[in-house]
C-alpha cells in the first residue's frame, strides 16, 4: 500500500471528552499501520469530507489507534461525529515523537495547555509504566474551565503512579476548588531538580513560549526541553510545504522540535 493511501480503520468505541472533543478508538480493518511512537501524528480522512492531522493519544488494544478530535471545521466535525461502526481512513505515523526514553535517573516535567494534553498522554503512560528508571514525573495541566480539562478520570491513575499531577484553569466553576491562574505559575509547586530535568510541552503557542523560557530561567537545560509544534499540515509527508516554519517542514522535521530550536522560531511574528 502507498504511503498516501489511507488504510481503512474501523471506529470501536467514541468517548465524549469536553462538549466538542472526542475520543475515537480505532482498529484495522486491513493490515494495521507500523506503530506510531508517542508524539507522532496520523492524517484521518472523513470519506468524502476532507484530511486532516490528528496527534495520537494513545494504543486501543494490540494494532489500535485512540485519536482525541475536537470539532472546529468541516473535517474535524465529520470525524468528531463518527459513530461505533462507521470507518475512516488513517495514513501515518508521521514526524519525530518525544525523545524517549529520558535518561536514567532524570526528572520529567510535562506541561499540557488544552488539547496539547492529547499527544502528551502516550507520553505520561510511558513513564507511568515504565516509573522505577525515572526519579520524579510532574505532570502539569492547563485548561480554559474545569469542564475543558481532558481525561480526569486517570489522573487518579497516574498519581497512583507517583507522578505528581496539578492542574489550573482560567475561569473557575462554582465548584471548582483547584488553582486558578495559568499553567506554569503550577510550577512553584515542583519538587524537581532542574539540573536533571526534561521538559516536554504541547499546548497553544503562546503558552509554551512563556512554559519553556520560564524552565529555562530555572535552570533547565535547552537541549532538554522539547515542544510540540502546529502549522497547517496537508501531506504529512514534506512535499507541500503548508506546514513550513522558518527552516522546518513540521510532519517531516516535527512535530516535535528541540527547545533551542523552536524558540527562535516562535518569537518572530507572522512566521
Amino acid at each position: 500500500m502507498s504511503t498516501m493511501t489511507p488504510a481503512r480503520y474501523r471506529v470501536m468505541d467514541r468517548f465524549a471528552e469536553t462538549a466538542d472533543t472526542v475520543t475515537l478508538a480505532l482498529e484495522p480493518v486491513d493490515r494495521p499501520l507500523p506503530v506510531f511512537r508517542p508524539g507522532q501524528f496520523a492524517m484521518l480522512y472523513a470519506f468524502g469530507v476532507g484530511e486532516v492531522p490528528i496527534s495520537v493519544s494513545g494504543r486501543y488494544g494490540p494494532a489500535g489507534l485512540l485519536h482525541t478530535v475536537r470539532a472546529v471545521g468541516a473535517t474535524s466535525a465529520a470525524l468528531h461525529a463518527l459513530q461505533p461502526g462507521r470507518m475512516l481512513g488513517v495514513r501515518g505515523p508521521y514526524g519525530q515523537g518525544w525523545p524517549l526514553p529520558a535518561r536514567v535517573g532524570a526528572d520529567l516535567v510535562v506541561v499540557a495547555g488544552g488539547l496539547g494534553l492529547a499527544p502528551l498522554r502516550p507520553l505520561i503512560r510511558y513513564a507511568a509504566a515504565d516509573r522505577a528508571r525515572y526519579r520524579r514525573v510532574a505532570v502539569l495541566i492547563g485548561a480554559r474551565t474545569p469542564d475543558g480539562l481532558l481525561y480526569p478520570d486517570e489522573y487518579d491513575t497516574w498519581r497512583a503512579a507517583d507522578i505528581d499531577v496539578l492542574a489550573t484553569v482560567d475561569r473557575a466553576a462554582a465548584d471548582w476548588t483547584g488553582r486558578v491562574g495559568v499553567v506554569t505559575a503550577l510550577y512553584d509547586g515542583l519538587r524537581t531538580d532542574p539540573a536533571r530535568t526534561a521538559g516536554y510541552l504541547c499546548g497553544p503557542e503562546v503558552m509554551m513560549r512563556f512554559a519553556a523560557r520560564d524552565l529555562l530561567r530555572r535552570g533547565v537545560a535547552p537541549d532538554r526541553v522539547w515542544l510540540s509544534l502546529e502549522r497547517n499540515m496537508h501531506c504529512g509527508t514534506g512535499h507541500c510545504g503548508h506546514c513550513q516554519l522558518g527552516p522546518l517542514l513540521l510532519c517531516r522535521d516535527g512535530p516535535v522540535a528541540r527547545c533551542d530550536r523552536a524558540l527562535p522560531l516562535l518569537a518572530i511574528r507572522e512566521l
